[in-house]
This record gives structure tokens, sequence and C-alpha cells, in this order.
């Protein structure tokens, strides 16, 4: 089946084009674009547009440079074309676990959460209410179960990755050479790994106990909170983001994790990272210096951990430009993407 395409409303693709607004906040001047959707939504508005994007989560990018996005809510993959069309790629915006061998945009999901890709164009979703990682092959537009069995459970380390148990995945991300992908397994408190070469599945970090980890501890005899992120630097740091832990961790290439942001206490404090607080913090990306940008989901901003400072800062949310709830965050080239999720929008602006 062929993908669908969309033609948006002027107002929306006015705001592809033309909206940068350069704003001041108590850090540095942002120059913020809204790449798709409303350009100024009232602030207490959450009702997406029928025309537009629903609870947009995850955001990613395709090997041609397309920007391409996952709906939490509306159950939709879409492509955003140069020409300001939305490109219809999968899921029918129905709740569900169906579609697996047959086109994907027949394909029902259960709450993406966010989205990855392959250089081959091969997009993999984390179908996290479904317990699984969904594959949609670039070359045929068919969806498939890559990794899980579809029931909520732990097993399967050390054998293939389709026939493992995962507790609620929430995050699907690429280490930075391709050869892992990393999966954060929510209600198992685990950061699992998959050889994307073998298919075989282990676990990087989290014992399955709830808990604040002890610095310098293993990380696999580790508790955790409840890890809904992961990411890994190209110095093979794995960072992972707790949401009611109200924290940022990092696992060492020795395997050891510690706390390297937040007190573990809710708030929105700056400076010296482990005196600063999040308020459920959501997702993360890590720019080639090894900055860190953390969707700080309650306090409605993006956060900057500096590993060379070692301080957290607030770079989107605080100035005019305010935010209703972002979740995904992703880094191309010296750009810096934001699904604004709650007003229905993705973002851009420069690293800071």
């Amino acid at each position: 089946m062929i993908p669908t395409r969309f033609h948006f409303a002027v107002t929306h693709l006015s705001a592809l084009v033309t909206a940068a607004l350069i704003l001041s906040t108590t850090t540095r001047a942002e120059e913020v674009t809204v790449v798709f959707g409303d350009p100024t939504p009232a602030p207490t508005d959450t009702t997406p547009k029928a025309d537009g994007l629903n609870i947009p989560f995850g955001v990613d990018f395709d090997p041609q440079g397309d920007l391409l996005t996952a709906e939490y809510i509306g159950g939709r993959v879409f492509r955003l074309l140069p020409s300001g069309e939305l490109e219809h790629l999968a899921g029918t915006g129905e709740k569900g676990y169906s579609g697996d061998g047959g086109p994907a945009v027949m394909a029902t999901f259960n709450a993406i959460h966010n989205l990855a890709m392959r250089p081959n164009g091969d997009i993999f979703l984390s179908d996290h209410v479904n317990h699984v990682v969904r594959r949609i092959d670039a070359q045929s537009g068919k969806i498939s179960t890559f990794a899980g069995t579809g029931k909520g459970g732990f097993s399967g380390d050390g054998g293939p990755a389709d026939q493992a148990q995962f507790n609620v995945v929430m995050c699907v991300t690429f280490s930075p050479d391709g050869k892992q992908m990393i999966i954060a397994d929510l209600s198992n408190r685990r950061i699992r790994s998959i050889d994307m070469k073998s298919g075989i599945i282990t676990t990087l970090a989290g014992s399955g106990e709830k808990g604040v980890p002890q610095d310098g501890q293993p990380a696999l005899e580790s508790p955790l909170v409840d890890p809904r992120a992961a990411a890994m630097d190209t110095k093979g740091n794995l960072y992972i983001v707790e949401r009611n832990g109200n924290a940022l961790r990092v696992v060492r290439p020795s395997g050891k994790i510690e706390t390297v942001a937040g007190t573990g206490k809710r708030g929105d404090k700056e400076g010296p990272a482990l005196q600063a607080q999040f308020a459920e913090p959501k997702h993360l990306a890590i720019d080639e210096a090894g900055n860190v940008f953390i969707a700080d989901d309650m306090n409605h901003t993006i956060r900057k951990y500096d590993p060379a400072k070692k301080t957290l800062t607030t770079v989107l949310g605080k100035g005019v430009f305010k935010l209703n709830r972002p979740h995904g965050v992703t880094i191309r080239g010296d750009e810096l993407y934001v699904t604004d999720s709650y007003h229905h929008r993705i973002l851009k602006m420069p690293l800071p």
C-alpha cells in the first residue's frame, strides 16, 4: 500500500518556512523555529487540530534528512516532506497490536513512545504498552515485531531478542557505532541491549530491584527507580534518565554506575548538577561534545547537562517561548529538535 500524504492548512505550513522566534531567557538568546504546528498555541489548549499531530513523542531523521515523528496518543507515524506534506507511514490511529507482515499503515500500536532510524531507512518503534519493539522495513513498508513476545515479563537474556520478554518498552536508541540497540525496559527496571548483527539480547544495567543505585557499584547489580530512556555517547558512557527518580545516571565503560545530575527530589533548581533538580524527565539526546539534553516533562523545559562543568542548566522553556510537556529530543548536526508534545508541534533550535 502506498503511504498516504496529507496537505495541511497554510496556517500550519507557514510555521515550517517562516516561524523563527528570537526570544530571551536567563541563560542565552534562543532562536526557536517551529518546524511543524501552531507558532502561538494557547498555553492551556491541549486539543489537537484535526489536520495536525496528536501528541507527538518521538522524533528522528531518515537517511534523506526528512524528519519523522511518532504520535503517543494518535498512534501514527509520519514523515515531514520538504514540500510541507506529512506522509503517513504507519498506524491506523486505533489502539491494538496487529498488522505484522502487512503494510505498516494498516498496523495498530498501543502508545508509541519513541522511534529510532537505521542508516538503511528501517524504522524501529517502542510500542510500549504492547511490550515490544516494532520494525518498519524501508523497502517494503511492511511491519514486523523485532523484539519481544507481546507478553509482559522478563526473560530471554543470552538468546534471540524476538523470543525475549519486556515489561513496558519505553525507549529505543542506537549506540553511536550502530552496533547495539539500547532499550529502556521500564517495569523490569533494566537497560537492555540487542546486538544488531546476532540479534542476541543482554542487560547492561539494573538488577530488577527498585531503588537508588550507589555510586561506583556494578550497574548489573544495582537497582534503578524507573529508567525511562537511555543513550550512549561516543566514549561508551551510557546515560539513563529516571522519571520518578528525578535523576540522570551514567554507566561508565567500566560497568560502574553513578548519579551525575539531580537530587532525587522534584524541583527545577539549576547549577551544580548534583544539587540541581528535575521534575519527571522523560527523554534525552547527546551531542558530539558529550553534552546531554533532557526533556524535563513536568518542568516544561529542556535541560542541558554539561559533563565537563558538571552543571545542569535550562536551555528552552523558561523564557517567552513556553513548552507544554516536551518529550522527544534528538540532535541533527548543530541543531536540537524537540517534540513540544501537548502543543502538538515540533521545534528546532541551535545547539546551545
